[in-house]
């Protein structure tokens, strides 16, 4: 009778171990998030920190913005989209977004960078930009598909040098290498989004464009309407935008907007 006391025990005692582990499943998810490349570096550094305290996994597709539309509009699937604030709104019109999650999360302006050693050029004016930009012998410089790209494009033809410029220009997004183009001496500097490039090794940022020329990247974060079950997508943002994690933002080129409503 002892015998099978014991043995009823241990059978329940098992099968209370695998009823809380199924609940402990059921309670995670994986989230995939579609991302362009600019906060790349801060959500791969804060992700883990996320994962551990949720118990839920992140798994993340970088790519350069147009990129991910296209994606999107072709059919691929994500839980959580982050994008300039402007794309955000495009990419609704092709995919349905749902009224929550849509926020303002951070920005990012442009910065320049050369190789570590070399002399830094003078980037306070419009002016010495300019000269800089004139004087370089090969600039490395982001897709004109990305926001980024189209608004240095008007930024040189604005200043009238687009023609001295063009033979010039090499013409790589940051996540396809453009800052490793100036680390090995190909390129003299590069004008890239800051949070895309700081942690490049073998580079120096110069600092920001001076305010003539400046832009910032306003990424913006929605979560498709065919996400059933938000939950997971909306956790992740309210702790990547909480204030505690400003410094880790700015530590990664960006300034933390915190939450702000995203309009449709």
């Amino acid at each position: 009778m002892a015998v099978r006391l014991r043995f009823a025990l241990k059978v329940a005692a098992g099968l209370g171990l695998a009823l809380l582990l199924l609940d402990t499943q059921a309670a995670s998810a994986d989230l995939h998030v579609f991302s362009g490349a600019a906060p790349q570096s801060v959500l791969r550094d804060l992700a883990p920190e996320f994962e551990r305290a949720s118990g839920h996994h992140v798994e993340f597709t970088f790519r350069i913005v147009g990129e991910i539309q296209q994606r999107l509009a072709a059919g691929e699937k994500a839980d959580l989209i982050l994008l300039p604030a402007p794309l955000i709104a495009a990419t609704g019109k092709a995919v349905p977004l749902r009224p929550e999650g849509r926020l303002m999360l951070a920005r990012v302006g442009i910065g320049v960078i050369v190789r570590q050693g070399a002399p830094l050029p003078d980037i306070s004016t419009v002016d010495a930009v300019r000269r800089m930009l004139l004087n370089a012998r090969s600039i490395a410089w982001p897709d004109p598909a990305t926001p980024i790209g189209t608004r240095l494009n008007s930024a040189i033809e604005q200043l009238g040098i687009l023609a001295d410029l063009r033979p010039k220009l090499t013409v790589k997004a940051a996540i396809h290498g453009g800052a490793e183009l100036v680390a090995n001496g190909e390129a003299d500097l590069g004008l890239y989004l800051v949070s895309e490039v700081q942690l490049v090794p073998g580079i120096v940022l110069v600092g920001m464009l001076p305010s003539g020329l400046q832009h910032y990247v306003v990424y913006g974060a929605a979560i498709p309407a065919y996400n059933a079950a938000p939950e997971t997508a909306l956790a992740f943002l309210k702790f990547i935008s909480d204030r505690v994690r400003e410094q880790r933002w700015k530590a990664g080129g960006f300034e933390l907007m915190g939450s702000a409503r995203l309009s449709p």
